[in-house]
């Protein structure tokens, strides 16, 4: 997943983008409102952790004009204040959670599957079948019949966004865009490593990774 991180600290952002990294997910920062307004038209993201408090206005706000203006991304607000009604205040908002600084970092990580989660599968169990197959996002494993195999962050990643939309073809670029940041360096031999790595993994299934020349890649059953 492609996330945008809006915090000015730059010691914090550099700490929960790591953090996102080992999970697989790619990590923008934005250090002000205005940045994160540049990233938000630049490319989509599936998740924004967002600073209550920044250099050129308060995330609050940020967080009313996007939903007024019907964008819908899930929001994390990430707050340094306890009080009850700062948090019922921010949800009322429009945000989808808050977190409260200074915080763990498996909390914020819980947190965030905790809101894909909901977003995507709309339901609290973080299993899928599909195809012969059971993939637990949670878990990072795949169970084909009796065996289970685990995934890699990356190769988790991959199966969740072709999940989404079985049926439906990936193009390189998208997939790049939803699994790194701008920060890395990606050529399409990095997505095809890990189109073969997922499609090794499937094996045995009764679904297939099946790759369009010229198009990209979807996930379809045998």
């Amino acid at each position: 997943m492609r996330f945008l991180l809006v915090e000015d600290s730059d010691e914090l952002a550099a700490a929960v983008a790591s953090r996102l990294a080992m999970d697989g997910h790619g990590v923008d920062r934005a250090a002000s409102l205005s940045e994160a307004g540049e990233f938000l038209e630049s490319a989509p993201y599936d998740l924004i952790l967002l600073d209550i408090s920044l250099p050129d206005g308060d995330g609050r706000d940020f967080l009313r004009q996007e939903r007024k203006a019907g964008r819908d991304t899930p929001v994390i607000m990430m707050t340094a204040s306890a009080s009850v009604s700062d948090r019922v205040n921010t949800l009322d908002q429009g945000a989808d959670d808050y977190i409260t600084k200074p915080f763990d970092f498996a909390e914020l990580q819980a947190r965030c599957r905790a809101v894909l989660r909901r977003r995507h599968a709309g339901v609290a169990d973080s299993r899928q079948h599909y195809a012969g197959f059971v993939f637990d996002a949670l878990a990072a494993t795949l169970t084909i019949g009796e065996e289970e195999r685990e995934l890699r962050a990356r190769e988790l990643r991959l199966l969740e966004i072709l999940l989404s939309r079985p049926g439906q073809a990936f193009s390189k670029a998208h997939l790049i865009d939803r699994l790194f940041s701008f920060d890395e360096e990606v050529s399409d031999n990095a997505i095809e490593v890990y189109v073969a790595r997922l499609r090794r993994k499937l094996e045995g299934s009764g679904a297939r990774l099946e790759t369009l020349r010229g198009v990209g890649y979807r996930l379809i059953p045998e």
